[in-house]
């Protein structure tokens, strides 16, 4: 487990584009970093934390196009957060871990220093992630040394080109999860264990008052929104909760807990995203309270040949088949 402990701070570079010209500095900040209002940045300002073309700011004023701006953030405490342990695979480029809920993998949300990607750099410089897990998603998670190697795996991960009606297809990533019981009306309701149901709400961008904007399920004609496409399988059915297992055939941000909040039957614990796809101006995506687990991985490798791997499952997403 790495301690809490005080991190080096963080220096945030923004530039001013013509339609932000004449804009004061407390408001520019206040438009693009929405989690601290202008009179927050005019306290930085006053504390001399802010710097316009590399001269330190003391006071507000208007900005003009071009203008570089360089917020420095003072050193902050970073919440202890689980040690990444060693790979699952590890076959000289291509590397899977097995990535313990609680450890962020990038710089988000208050962590800079206490992630999955600065431990990789410590330990397999080279490594970086093809993709993301959510800070409290654990499982399988797969890392890559060369450049090639990355951008073809996330171009994989990220939209498989196999239908999910094609199970046998080349990549296949399958996960799972807890969910609240949904209400009559959702389309879970009528499941048995064993049953299947496709989920393909779009996702795109939703408002958010902390954040801005929100990764969400989309409106009805959403020109932006993205397509997502999420096989649900029902494995157990209890009273205080679902077990099931989702194979997804995109990798959009968030999918599962996206997808299943917006078929009325939200991840159980989940803070953020809420039965019928709304979502809480309360929590942010990298709070915890629910259980979701990337459990089995099917993956052609860049040098040829098939990739299967398989994460433990935590205690909770056992069903009574796993024993």
């Amino acid at each position: 487990m790495a301690s809490e402990r005080l991190n080096r701070g963080h220096a945030y570079r923004d530039r001013v584009g013509p339609a932000d010209a004449g804009a004061l500095t407390s408001a520019l900040y206040a438009a693009r970093y929405p989690h601290s209002s202008a009179a927050v940045w005019l306290q930085r300002l006053a504390a001399g934390e802010v710097c316009r073309n590399g001269q330190q700011l003391r006071a507000d004023g208007p900005l003009a196009a071009g203008d570089d701006l360089i917020w420095h953030r003072p050193p902050w405490h970073e919440a202890a957060v689980p040690e990444l342990p060693g790979p699952l695979f590890d076959d000289g480029d291509l590397l899977v871990f097995d990535k313990p809920s609680g450890l962020p993998v990038l710089p988000a949300g208050g962590f800079l220093e206490h992630t999955l990607l600065a431990q990789l750099r410590l330990r397999w410089p080279a490594a970086r992630p093809v993709h993301r897990l959510g800070r409290f998603t654990s499982g399988l998670l797969v890392c890559a040394r060369s450049r090639a190697g990355r951008a073809w795996l996330s171009a994989l991960l990220r939209e498989s080109s196999s239908p999910l009606a094609a199970r046998s297809g080349p990549c296949r990533k399958t996960y799972r999860a807890l969910l609240q019981p949904p209400v009559p009306a959702s389309p879970l309701w009528a499941l048995k264990p064993g049953d299947c149901l496709e989920l393909a709400t779009p996702i795109g961008q939703s408002p958010h008052r902390r954040l801005g904007s929100i990764w969400a399920a989309a409106p009805t004609g959403d020109p932006t929104a993205l397509a997502a496409l999420s096989a649900l399988r029902l494995l157990e059915r209890g009273e205080g909760s679902w077990l099931v297992e989702v194979a997804i055939a995109t990798g959009r941000p968030h999918q599962i807990r996206i997808h299943t909040a917006a078929a009325s039957a939200p991840l159980l614990g989940d803070p953020l995203y809420l039965a019928g796809g709304a979502v809480s101006d309360k929590a942010l995506p990298g709070d915890g309270g629910y259980h979701l687990h990337a459990h089995q991985l099917r993956l052609p490798c860049p040098a040829g040949g098939l990739l299967e791997l398989e994460a433990p499952l935590p205690e909770a997403l056992r069903g009574a088949a796993d024993g």
